[in-house]
């Protein structure tokens, strides 16, 4: 789910999650990855796991590189700055980067660290409250 479906120009954007043994637990994911595609089709949009799922992020760079990418954003799918993002993720970024050199490689702060993130879940919360 969510392999190399690439198509478009010299960027693209790798949504990077957890990853589950469960295959539907990437439904929503690889939702998020169609839409981005739809919205910008000039960008290779791709996911990548951390574990239990494939591609891993640096399986889904190279296939972003070879495809011609040279620009590459990195979003991290985590609510929270756990040990995940905090280590393993800057320990992927920097492997990957000794990997190609020649790409500008660039990680983004997590999704739950933006307003506007946080602002739409709580939106979606306090709609499932019942008005009274």
């Amino acid at each position: 789910m969510g392999g190399p479906t690439l198509t478009g120009g010299s960027q693209a954007l790798i949504l990077f999650g957890h990853g589950a043994r469960d295959a539907r637990w990437a439904e929503p994911f690889e939702r998020l990855r169609q839409m981005l595609a739809a919205a910008r089709p000039e960008l290779h949009v791709a996911l990548a796991f951390l574990e239990l799922m494939s591609p891993s992020l640096p399986d889904a760079i190279a296939a972003a590189v070879s495809t011609g990418c040279r620009e590459i954003t990195v979003v991290p799918m985590f609510l929270g700055q756990g040990g995940h993002v905090r280590r393993d993720l800057p320990n992927l970024i920097d492997a990957c980067r000794a990997a190609h050199p020649e790409l500008a490689l660039r990680c983004v702060t997590p999704v739950g660290e933006d307003s506007g993130v946080l602002a739409a879940l709580a939106a979606y919360c306090l709609q499932q409250v019942p008005a009274g």
